[in-house]
């Protein structure tokens, strides 16, 4: 058992030096809603990934595995997103929510709370984000579901 242990730390500490492999993903994963009318738009793999890595630096911290950490009843699940008001479950919505965050009953400003465009001034994370980078986080988000299934946004029971 102590020789199998040593064995894996060893590997752990050899991953990181492995090239790593990413998954491709079909066109199908990669199409998500682009508007409240239902319009469809497929991300390309330069902008999944590109998605990904500004999610984990800019929203990761506290939206690890599509949770909410401030409050774990709202997570970034397509059904908590589609009963937000207004509805945040297309590119569109998101990018509207990152420029100016509200409540999830959409009454309340809350941008001197939650990182956004708005407020780039307390939040320098969001400074040097471009249309093209939110686009590219809303569309990370939505793919996450068809990814990870019901993981993404499950909270303390998978992560």
């Amino acid at each position: 058992m102590i020789k199998l242990r040593f064995a894996l730390s060893i590997l752990l500490c050899l991953l990181p030096a492995l090239p790593s492999v990413a998954i491709e993903l079909d066109e199908a994963t990669r199409t998500v809603r682009a508007d409240a009318k239902g319009n469809q738009t497929t991300l390309s793999p330069e902008q999944v990934k590109r998605g990904k890595r500004l999610f984990n630096a800019s929203c990761g911290q506290c939206h690890v595995g599509g949770l909410t950490k401030t409050n774990p009843n709202v997570g970034l699940d397509l059904e908590a997103l589609s009963l937000a008001t207004p509805s945040r479950d297309n590119v569109e919505a998101l990018v509207n929510y990152m420029k100016d965050p509200t409540t999830y009953d959409g009454l309340e400003s809350i941008a001197e709370i939650h990182p956004s465009i708005k407020s780039a001034d307390i939040f320098p994370r969001m400074r040097s984000l471009s249309e093209e980078d939110l686009e590219a986080i809303a569309g990370h988000i939505l793919i996450q579901p068809k990814i990870s299934s019901e993981k993404w946004g499950g909270g303390k029971i998978y992560y």
